[in-house]
C-alpha cells in the first residue's frame, strides 16, 4: 500500500507561518533542499490543501523566471511533471490541478498501484488526514526561528496522537529534521 507522508516546515514555537500569514523563514540550504528531494523521489503524486495549493500555483509554473535558486532549479520541472490533487471540499481546480479530492478519498489512492503520495504543508489537509488516519510518516523541518504566532503546526486535534520518532537530523547546521511515525 502507497504511503501518505507529511512534509513540513515549522518554527521552533510551532508555527507554520508568522503572525501575519508570512512564510519568508524557512532557509532552504542545500543539505535541507536534498532532503526534499530525498522525499521527492520516493513519491509520484503530490498532495495539498486549499491555502497551500495556490501558494505553490503561483510559483512553481514560472519559478526559474523567478529565482535562481538550485532547489528551485531541480525542484520546478519535477513539480510541473508530477500529479497534484488538491483536498478540498469547495475549489474547482485549475489548469495545474490533477484532480481534487476530499480527504476521505485518499484511502482510495493510497490503496492504488504506485508511488507513495507527499502531502506539502499547510494545516488544514494534514488535520483532515491526520484525523482519517491516513499519514504515515511525519517529516518535520524546525527552523530556528520563534515567530510568536500564526497557524499552529497541529491545529486543535480532536484526539491525541501518539508518533515515534524513527529519525532526527541536522540540516545546514541548523535545522532539525525530525521522521515520526504514529506510534
Amino acid at each position: 500500500m502507497r504511503k501518505v507522508i507529511y512534509w513540513v516546515h515549522t518554527s521552533v514555537d510551532g508555527f507554520v507561518d508568522g503572525p501575519n500569514g508570512e512564510f519568508d523563514w524557512p532557509v532552504m540550504g542545500p543539505e535541507l533542499a536534498a532532503y526534499s528531494e530525498q522525499l521527492d523521489d520516493r513519491v509520484d503524486t503530490l498532495l495539498f490543501g486549499r491555502v497551500v495549493w495556490a501558494m505553490m500555483a503561483g510559483f512553481w509554473p514560472t519559478a526559474e523566471q523567478i529565482s535562481d535558486d538550485a532547489h528551485v532549479a531541480r525542484f520546478a520541472p519535477f513539480w510541473r511533471a508530477t500529479p497534484k490533487i488538491v483536498l478540498s471540499r469547495t475549489y474547482a481546480g485549475d489548469d495545474w490541478t490533477t484532480a481534487v479530492v476530499e480527504a476521505e478519498a485518499v484511502t482510495e489512492l493510497k490503496q492504488q498501484d504506485g508511488r507513495d503520495l507527499l502531502l506539502t504543508g499547510g494545516i488544514g489537509a494534514a488535520a483532515a488526514l491526520t484525523e482519517h488516519g491516513l499519514i504515515d510518516e511525519y517529516h518535520v523541518a524546525v527552523h530556528p526561528v520563534v515567530l510568536g504566532g500564526g497557524r499552529p503546526l497541529f491545529a486543535h486535534p480532536t484526539d491525541r496522537l501518539n508518533l515515534r520518532l524513527v529519525n532526527s537530523a541536522v540540516a545546514d547546521g541548523r535545522i532539525v529534521i525530525n521522521q515520526y511515525e504514529r506510534a
